[in-house]
């Protein structure tokens, strides 16, 4: 098997310029591995790259999302081994920085020291860096597909949201984006003995997957009033969670306000850098509101991920769209840009 040489990947150079391009097979030092890519799933965050740019300087290799063979080991790793079909996540806590002796892993100060913005798995070869090797690197049984194993870090990241949100038995969930991590949310707080749970999308498709997926009640925007359709179906109330993920400053405020008094929000989808929302102060006090945000995933969510898409626990087949060629990566941000998709597997 080809190890040495030069390897196939999708190269981001600027807003909307993309090209597949011959790179060097990554180099393992110790600890690391390196992977044969069988599939890398598309994330909205490498669609926003695509659209917009990213905080660091191109040129780099898109895609973070990914499961394959590994190929070859670096010095010092011991129970992985060439042959085995792995997935895993982008990163890893150090488990010695301030945040992770408090337990925040994801805000660990060395998590994505070891990657430069993406982990690159748009490519025929990807290399996995140690910590991340030694900590958040899964082998998938028979029987589960590199497709559907390619999705642990996206799930992780909602189970990541979902704990944060300390949903309880019969609580009402409102979610606000049927996207994605919108659809991992409806199954994640359905698991979790949700009593009522009410999807938001302006899109008639995703609605109706979200209602397959386990939603009660589904809300189109365009032709309802979010606030007042969620505080309708909550006998006036509001929602005991609401969970942004849709990711624009007005579906952030929509979000606050959907809420009951004493009510939990979680504001999960990033918008644009940059942008403000305006909260009421006066109802933010009195009504007792909990505001939080939720970033990324931590080395026990990425396990337990894993191990409910591994069991089928979590559904995650109904997200991937389709499969394409490495080469078709264009097309296939495209199609998730225009709502044709919602998860793609690329395929060296």
């Amino acid at each position: 098997m080809k190890m040495e040489g030069e390897m196939s990947a999708i190269v981001y150079r600027a807003p909307r310029d993309i090209k597949l391009e011959k790179r060097p097979v990554p180099k393992l030092g110790p600890g690391e591995i390196l992977l044969k890519v069988k599939a890398a799933t598309t994330c909205g965050t490498d669609l926003k790259t695509y659209l917009r740019g990213y905080r660091a300087p191109p040129p780099f290799i898109l895609g973070h999302e990914y499961a394959g063979d590994i190929v070859k080991v670096g010095e010092g790793v011991t129970w992985l081994k060439p042959g085995m079909r792995v997935s895993g996540v982008n990163s890893a806590p150090c488990f010695t920085c301030y945040y992770c002796q408090h337990g925040q892993y994801s805000l660990c100060d060395s998590l994505f020291k070891d990657i430069y913005v993406f982990l690159g798995t748009f490519a025929e070869y990807v290399k996995i860096p140690a910590q991340i090797a030694k900590v958040n690197v899964f082998e998938i049984p028979k029987g589960v597909s590199y497709e559907k194993a390619a999705l642990t870090e996206p799930l992780a990241c909602a189970l990541q949201g979902v704990e944060d949100c300390d949903i309880q038995i019969g609580d009402s969930v409102a979610i606000i984006g049927c996207g994605p991590l919108g659809l991992f949310f409806v199954q994640l707080v359905k698991s979790r003995g949700a009593g009522k749970i009410v999807s938001l999308d302006l899109t008639s498709h995703r609605l109706d997957l979200a209602k397959k997926l386990g939603a009660d009640f589904v809300v189109n925007p365009q032709s309802t009033d979010p606030i007042k359709a969620v505080r309708e179906l909550t006998d006036g109330r509001g929602a005991d969670v609401v969970i942004e993920a849709a990711g624009y400053p007005e579906t952030w405020e929509q979000a606050i306000a959907m809420a009951r008094k004493g009510g939990r929000v979680n504001l999960f989808a990033g918008p644009p850098a940059g942008t403000k929302v305006t909260v009421d102060t006066n109802r933010m006090h009195y009504d007792s509101l909990k505001l939080l945000a939720t970033f990324h995933l931590t080395p026990s969510t990425a396990r337990r991920s894993f191990d409910m898409i591994a069991s089928g626990r979590i559904d995650v087949g109904p997200l991937l769209t389709t499969k394409m060629r490495l080469e078709e990566a264009e097309k296939a941000l495209l199609m998730m840009k225009e709502g044709k998709a919602l998860k793609i597997a690329l395929t060296p």
